[in-house]
C-alpha cells in the first residue's frame, strides 16, 4: 500500500458521518494566480489553492489542497560545443494538502485531529507527512477579529531530499489563524504553523491582505515563509513566496 492510500484512508478515518450529509453547511474559496514574464528574462508562475469548511453546532471540519509550480529560463551548454542554449527549467514544484476535525467543547474550546501532507521536489524534504491531536482554543472571536490557537503531540514521516532516507519522529504541533477585518472590504490575516521534533522543526507563516471586489471576489496580496531547521548544503533553510491572487468564495 502506497503512502497516498494511507494518506487518503487517514482522511477518511478521521471524518465523521455527519461531514458528508446532505444538509451540511459547506463554505469555501478558490484562490488562483498566474505570472508570465518575457522579454530579457522568461519566467512561467503558476499557484493556486481550494479551501473548505463544514460547520455545525458540534463540530468543525477543515480542508485544504494547495499548488504551485514555477518554469524560469537557464543558459544551458546541453551538447558540449561551448554555446549555452537557453531552455526552461523547472524550478519549484509543490503541492499540499490537509485537513483538521474540530470537535466542540464549548463556544471557545476544541479537541482537535489534523492530517497534513506536502511533497516538494525543491526542499529539502522530498516529502512530509504529519498526523496530530491537540486542543483548540479562541482568544478573541467576534465580528471584526479572531485569534484562534491549536497546541498538542503529533506524529511526522519525512523523505531527506539528499539522503533519500525516510525517517518517522514524534513531534509537537501549534498553529495560531490571526483574522481582522480593518474596513468593510479589507481584511488582514496571518496564519502561523509549527511541527518541532527531534530531527526536524518546520514552519510556516503566511500573511497577507485581502480586498473584496463584490460579495464572491476579492483580491489576496501574501507573503509566505516556510522554514525547515536541520538541511543538508546546498540546499538552503528558508523558501519564500510573494503572490497576488483572484479569490472566489462560494458556499
Amino acid at each position: 500500500m502506497t503512502n497516498k492510500t494511507l494518506l487518503a484512508g487517514a482522511l477518511l478515518a478521521l471524518l465523521p458521518p455527519a461531514a458528508f450529509a446532505q444538509d451540511s453547511n459547506w463554505s469555501g474559496t478558490g484562490e488562483f494566480g498566474l505570472a508570465l514574464a518575457r522579454g530579457n528574462a522568461r519566467s512561467d508562475n503558476l499557484n493556486g489553492k481550494l479551501a473548505f469548511t463544514n460547520e455545525d453546532a458540534q463540530w468543525k471540519h477543515d480542508f485544504y489542497l494547495s499548488a504551485l509550480r514555477n518554469k524560469a529560463e537557464v543558459s544551458v551548454d546541453t551538447n558540449g560545443d561551448g554555446v549555452a542554449e537557453k531552455l526552461m527549467q523547472l524550478s519549484a514544484n509543490r503541492y499540499e494538502l490537509g485537513m483538521s476535525s474540530a470537535l466542540k467543547v464549548n463556544e471557545v474550546s476544541s479537541w482537535i485531529a489534523a492530517l497534513r501532507y506536502e511533497n516538494d521536489d525543491f526542499a529539502p524534504y522530498e516529502h512530509q507527512s504529519t498526523l496530530s491531536i491537540g486542543y483548540g482554543h479562541a482568544f478573541i472571536k467576534n465580528e471584526r477579529t479572531t485569534l484562534l490557537t491549536e497546541i498538542g503531540p503529533g506524529y511526522r514521516r519525512a523523505k531527506d531530499a539528499v539522503t533519500g532516507i525516510t525517517d518517522g519522529d514524534f513531534i509537537a504541533r501549534a498553529r495560531l489563524n490571526f483574522t481582522h477585518q480593518i474596513t468593510a472590504s479589507t481584511s488582514l490575516f496571518d496564519t502561523l504553523l509549527v511541527e518541532a521534533g527531534s530531527d526536524n522543526t518546520f514552519a510556516s507563516n503566511e500573511f497577507g491582505v485581502a480586498v473584496a471586489m463584490s460579495d464572491k471576489l476579492a483580491l489576496k496580496a501574501g507573503f509566505d515563509v516556510r522554514h525547515n531547521s536541520d538541511v543538508v548544503a546546498p540546499l538552503k533553510n528558508t523558501d519564500t513566496l510573494t503572490k497576488v491572487n483572484l479569490v472566489y468564495s462560494f458556499k
